[in-house]
């Protein structure tokens, strides 16, 4: 019997493969949800979005930043990515009848009003983005219910009231971004016990609390690397137990009302890179153990009352890390 090459068989399949996903009938609900969405946003994405099915009819390519799948015999829409198009508006509720998306994107908007509570709905959803708009109210509890989210981007929006707690049952959790928002309260402890959560940044918001109410469990932080604090109303000091975070690699405490000395043991997280202490209320000398550490590259301690002699380490910039670096 006669063998193809491979790569002449993926010639001849590939195309086939293509024509069977476009043969499929893409599934009504998802041709109702977004011709929905299509009568909901501005001229800019509906000018784009030609034809009556989201992911293709005959000719018609798949509409701009849909992303369809083949399921059985039918095509379900699984990533929806619609930023930076200026979309005016309250968030788009059908949405969240696209029961398959595994991605949503739609950051750099100008989306107003809250997210609806349906949002528990996309059960497959692994990244939720919807950073740089204008939205506002609490950030539902719902969100809690998306067991698989790895990433969940909800900064630089006006979001108010404490972080749902619910956001602890996420497993998957990988990176949290709640920056610039108005969120009070303190931190959910139960988050410190998310097994996989790398990257949490809650700076420049209205949060109260304390460093030792977050790490007084052992085993806290497993895999966090960066970790966000500034620019809030956190008090106390820095915990000795910190050390524990052994992952950690970015501590950014600028700007809070936190007070005392700088545990040594501080200086035995092994890959700790920026450490940022400056305008706090911090005393007492900055022992010797963190300018002997291999990776410390920064660690900027203005606006304290440090005795006098101690020195910063490094040449300070500000540390501006893009939310586009963690996205995959």
């Amino acid at each position: 019997m006669a063998r193809f090459p491979l790569a002449i068989l993926a010639i001849l399949v590939s195309p086939l493969l293509f024509s069977a996903l476009a043969l499929s009938k893409t599934l009504k609900r998802d041709v109702k949800a977004l011709n929905e969405i299509k009568a909901s946003l501005g001229w800019r994405v509906v000018y784009s979005w030609v034809g009556d099915d989201p992911c293709g009819d005959g000719d018609l390519p798949p509409w701009s930043g849909v992303t369809c799948s083949s399921q059985g015999d039918y095509r379900v829409v699984t990533e929806l990515e619609v930023y930076a198009v200026s979309i005016v508006g309250p968030f788009p509720t059908a949405v969240t009848n696209l029961l398959d998306l595994t991605r949503l994107d739609l950051h750099n908007n100008k989306l107003t009003g809250p997210i609806p509570p349906q949002i528990g709905r996309l059960k497959r959803l692994k990244t939720l983005n919807l950073r740089w708009n204008k939205l506002q109210d609490v950030i539902p509890p719902e969100i809690g219910e998306l067991k698989s989210l790895t990433h969940l981007y909800l900064s630089f929006n006006s979001f108010k009231g404490e972080i749902p707690v619910e956001l602890a049952n996420l497993p998957e959790l990988r990176y949290l971004y709640l920056q610039e928002n108005r969120l009070t309260g303190r931190i959910p402890p139960g988050l410190c016990n998310l097994p996989n959560l790398r990257h949490l940044d809650i700076g420049n918001n209205h949060l109260v609390g304390t460093l030792r109410e977050l790490t007084r469990n052992e085993g806290c932080f497993p895999a966090l690397r960066n970790f966000y604090l500034n620019n809030n109303y956190f008090t106390g000091g820095i915990p000795a137990q910190l050390a524990n975070v052994t992952n950690l690699e970015i501590l950014y405490l600028s700007y809070n009302k936190m007070s005392g000395i700088i545990p040594a043991e501080i200086a035995r997280i092994p890959q700790l890179t920026f450490l940022y202490l400056d305008h706090n209320q911090f005393s007492g000398r900055i022992p010797d153990a963190f300018y002997k550490h291999p990776f410390l590259k920064e660690m900027y301690i203005e606006g304290n009352s440090f005795r006098p002699g101690v020195k910063p380490i490094g040449v300070h910039r500000v540390l501006e890390l893009s939310d586009s670096e963690f996205l995959f």
